[in-house]
């Protein structure tokens, strides 16, 4: 009980005493930035599946860039192009549906992704774990440098396409008529949630990048309406699961990435229980009103 009994020492001397827990903090605010703003037209347009499987399909970039010294980055970049690409080829030669395309994808780009990092030509178990859960206690100044340029070019992406996502998401095809251009929206959509995922995978690993571009935004829309409303509350959210996440791993040991991503979601079911706590009592209320 200590962050209750011993605020200072549990709450913020872990930031004021230890510079990577610094570094990890401004790396996560960031990453909750770009992920979050992004995530929430994700959420809003059913896209969760598509980033859980590009969250995992930038991995074999990332691993033949490591394998051979040169830049993850690159690496990353290449790979999501390839599987959004590849997720595009599928859906114009097949008349499955769109999710099995990306489920494919998502399996074959993850299981070459291990089969590259694990092979004697690859490295060991710690780079394939640094690569999949991330290692936001060992970020450096490039890396924050990295993940300020994507929350920038996210939260301009999304004020600058605000109108013509909204018309996509929930009108698809008047969108068409009135010239917002819904193909070219939907790819610009695509590019910024690739680079979010880049951006964030050193910081929170792209097994649990997922976690941050998903959980906010489901959790906001279950407070607020508004989309504008929705990014806000949502950046908010993510930023009480970094600090919360971080010391939880600082006082427990239990790895940083991960224990950020619980919780985030464990906030998603703390609000939905409250919610629905609520309702149950708002509806009590009301069937008491009306019975008297």
């Amino acid at each position: 009980m200590d962050f209750l009994t011993d605020p200072w020492t549990w709450w913020v001397a872990p930031f004021t005493n230890d510079e990577s827990m610094r570094l990890a903090l401004y790396a996560g605010l960031l990453a909750v930035v770009s992920t979050s703003v992004v995530g929430v037209w994700v959420v809003l347009r059913g896209m969760s599946f598509f980033g859980d499987a590009l969250a995992h399909g930038v991995l074999p970039g990332i691993a033949i860039a490591f394998v051979v010294g040169g830049n993850t980055t690159f690496g990353a970049v290449v790979s999501a192009l390839v599987m959004i690409g590849g997720i595009s080829m599928v859906k114009s030669h097949s008349p499955l549906p769109e999710d099995v395309s990306i489920g494919i994808l998502f399996i074959g780009m993850l299981a070459l992704a291990v089969a590259i990092i694990s092979s004697n030509t690859g490295s060991s178990v710690d780079d394939l774990d640094r690569f999949l859960f991330g290692s936001v206690t060992g970020v450096d100044g490039a890396d924050l440098l990295r993940q300020a340029i994507a929350a920038v070019v996210a939260v301009v992406g999304v004020v600058v396409l605000h109108r013509a996502l909204l018309a996509l998401t929930f009108d698809e095809a008047s969108a068409g008529l009135i010239g917002l251009k819904p193909r070219l929206t939907h790819g610009v959509l695509l590019a910024l949630v690739a680079l979010a995922i880049i951006a964030s995978f050193k910081t929170v690993g792209n097994l649990l990048v997922f976690a941050f571009l998903v959980a906010p935004p489901a959790t906001a829309t279950l407070i607020v309406r508004r989309v504008h409303r929705i990014m806000v509350v949502a950046v908010l959210l993510g930023w009480v699961s970094i600090v919360v996440g971080l010391l939880v791993s600082f006082h427990r040991g239990t790895a940083a990435g991960a224990s950020m991503a619980l919780s985030a979601v464990t906030l998603f079911f703390v609000v939905l229980a409250g919610k629905s706590f609520v309702g149950s009592l708002r509806n009590r209320r009301m069937a008491m009103a009306v019975s008297v």
